[in-house]
């Protein structure tokens, strides 16, 4: 769970993990952003956030993905939650705000572009986490545009609840009927490139994402998903051909649903009860100690 404090610093703030739980692609924009339409949840397991005033500004990292990732962010590849950061403060100050200097910690606990959201959760958790920090307030749709200017994912993690994405993901209709399930996620370690993905994504206007009316008890909803998709799976399978013996190995366990989450490379088996969740992840270990495999649950009923 994503609970309690990280010792030392004054607040934390949880980046859970985002899962695309169907993904459409329905068109592409002239300045070739694709068009989505995405149902879109979040797991009680992420990565974490620590902030606290410091005497300068500081960036510290732990966790089991914490050599991967950037230090800076200067360029282009730079850590989203230094970008953030300077992004939010660069606001404030625009309107007068005072910003002190703080040491912000990143607990980094989700594979890297491994289709999660876990950089854009990162970026949404130190945006919420320096507000309170620094005890002020921004104009909602201000809020919104800096978020977007991070990444197209970010809006939706700072909205934070089971939702349904459009556009290039700024446009977010909550999703409150959806309800809470065990998930397990396994990913094989193998970083997929979402720019990649889209360039080589064959057809760009696919049929739209249809949520019937009405759908209620969690076997309703996994009927209705079981007819979506993600648009993005055949390209990532032929990129890495490792996805589809994930997703096989998944189907063994008595998921009831079986799909890839966003771009990419990991998968996510839907379950009828935590304690299936929970077997399902051990047996995965157990048979590839390679992967990396997280049992959960997600968001649901408007939370």
């Amino acid at each position: 769970m994503l609970q309690g404090e990280i010792a030392g610093f004054a607040l934390t703030r949880a980046a859970p993990a985002k899962i695309n739980l169907a993904l459409h692609v329905v068109g592409q924009r002239a300045d070739g952003h694709h068009l989505l339409e995405s149902l879109v949840t979040f797991a009680d397991r992420g990565d974490r956030i620590g902030l606290t005033p410091s005497e300068q500004d500081r960036f510290t990292l732990s966790g089991p993905f914490a050599a991967e990732l950037s230090t800076t962010g200067d360029d282009q590849d730079g850590n989203l939650v230094l970008k953030a950061r300077d992004l939010l403060r660069q606001a404030l100050a625009s309107q007068g705000v005072d910003t002190g200097p703080v040491h912000i910690h990143l607990e980094k606990n989700l594979p890297i572009a491994s289709g999660i959201g876990g950089g854009s959760a990162d970026a949404a958790a130190t945006l919420r986490g320096l507000l309170d920090l620094w005890k002020t307030g921004i104009e909602p749709a201000l809020l919104a545009a800096l978020a977007l200017k991070l990444g197209a994912d970010v809006p939706m993690c700072l909205d934070g609840r089971s939702l349904i994405a459009s556009g290039i993901g700024e446009e977010i209709t909550p999703a409150i009927e959806l309800p809470s399930f065990p998930i397990v996620l396994v990913n094989p370690l193998v970083a997929v490139s979402t720019p990649v993905i889209f360039r080589t994504l064959e057809k760009k206007n696919n049929p739209p994402l249809v949520i019937p009316d009405g759908l209620g008890p969690p076997a309703a909803w996994l009927s209705a998903m079981a007819a979506m998709r993600n648009d993005l799976e055949p390209p990532a399978r032929r990129l890495q051909p490792v996805i589809a013996d994930v997703s096989g190995a998944l189907a063994t366990t008595g998921a009831a649903l079986v799909r890839m989450s966003g771009s990419g490379a990991t998968c996510f088996g839907l379950f009828d009860s935590d304690e299936s969740a929970q077997r399902a992840a051990y047996t995965l270990s157990a048979a590839h100690p390679e992967w990396y495999v997280l049992a959960g649950r997600t968001v649901g009923r408007g939370k």
